[in-house]
C-alpha cells in the first residue's frame, strides 16, 4: 500500500475505528474535503504509519500534546485510540500525570476529566 491516503484511511481506521472515521466522512462537505484527505494523508498516512514508535507510544505522546496544548475537544478520541492501540487506563493516567508537570495542573485536570468519562467513572474503561 504505497498511497499515503490509502494508507492513512487503513491506520485512521485501526486506531479511531469504523465508526468515528464513517462519521467524519458522511460529516465530510466541499467545505472540508481537503482538510479531511490532508490530515489522512498526512497525520495518518505518513506519520502515524513511521516505523520509528509503535501506535502506543504515538497514542502516549499525542495524549501529552493534546493535554499541553489543551484541545480538549480531540482528547477523548485519542483516549478511545489509545485503548485501542494497547494502552492501560493506569497508562493513560500516568502520561496524564506526566504531563501535569511539564504543560501545567489546570490542563492535566482537565485532561483526567476527560479521560475518566471516556474510561468510565472507576478509571479502567
Amino acid at each position: 500500500m504505497n498511497d499515503p491516503y490509502e494508507a492513512g484511511m487503513k491506520v485512521r481506521r485501526e486506531v479511531l475505528g469504523d465508526e468515528h472515521v464513517d462519521r467524519a466522512i458522511e460529516a465530510t462537505t466541499p467545505f472540508t474535503q481537503a482538510f479531511q484527505e490532508f490530515i489522512t494523508r498526512y497525520a495518518w498516512g505518513s506519520v502515524w504509519t513511521r516505523e520509528g514508535l509503535d501506535r502506543r507510544t504515538r497514542s502516549a505522546v499525542t495524549l501529552a500534546v493534546l493535554t499541553a496544548l489543551g484541545r480538549e475537544h480531540e482528547l477523548a478520541m485519542h483516549v478511545r485510540a489509545a485503548r485501542r492501540n494497547g494502552m492501560s487506563a493506569e497508562e493513560i493516567a500516568e502520561v496524564l500525570l506526566h504531563t501535569a508537570v511539564y504543560a501545567g495542573v489546570p490542563a492535566a485536570n482537565r485532561a483526567f476529566a476527560i479521560a475518566q468519562e471516556v474510561l468510565g467513572s472507576d478509571g479502567d474503561g
